[in-house]
């Protein structure tokens, strides 16, 4: 089943699904896992700049997973070029892999994308994406990690 922007808005406001497991790790323990940089952006929730990361042009066949706990997150398949500078993806491999967190930081309101085994900031999730689902997951290229040996079979 895909998800729609009507999903994506209720997860926000009335709870996510649960995943299938959790990590969770110390600051140290995740300072010492990750960059620098990569600690910026998933824990302390940063974003990188815009046509910064190696994943944006990205066309390789694969999984996107979570740089941090490994989880699958997006498919290969379901990545397009939206124009913003951030890898987009149209839906999760699963529709417990994210969890949304309503986002009102900025002076707008906005749904965060996280990880939802270990809550590793992703980036945010739009109502402006392409056909079918209308959904944009722009994601920062460093919450990434592509598994080229999965393909779409994981």
């Amino acid at each position: 089943m895909a998800l729609t922007w009507k999903d994506i808005i209720h997860f926000a406001t009335k709870g996510n699904p649960e995943p299938d497991r959790s990590v969770v790790k110390s600051d140290a323990e995740w300072k010492a896992q990750l960059t620098p940089e990569q600690y910026r952006i998933t824990r302390a929730h940063g974003t990188e700049a815009p046509h910064s990361g190696e994943l944006c042009t990205a066309h390789d066949p694969g999984m996107y997973r979570c740089v941090c706990c490994g989880t699958p997150l997006f498919d290969s398949t379901i990545k397009f070029d939206s124009g913003t500078g951030w890898p987009s993806f149209t839906q999760p491999v699963q529709e417990h892999a994210v969890r949304y967190i309503r986002d009102t930081s900025f002076g707008m309101v906005r749904v965060e994308a996280r990880c939802n085994t270990c809550e590793a900031h992703l980036g945010h999730v739009f109502p402006d994406g392409p056909p079918p689902s209308g959904l944009r997951y722009c994601i920062n290229s460093l919450a990434l990690e592509l598994d080229k040996s999965a393909g779409d079979a994981d």
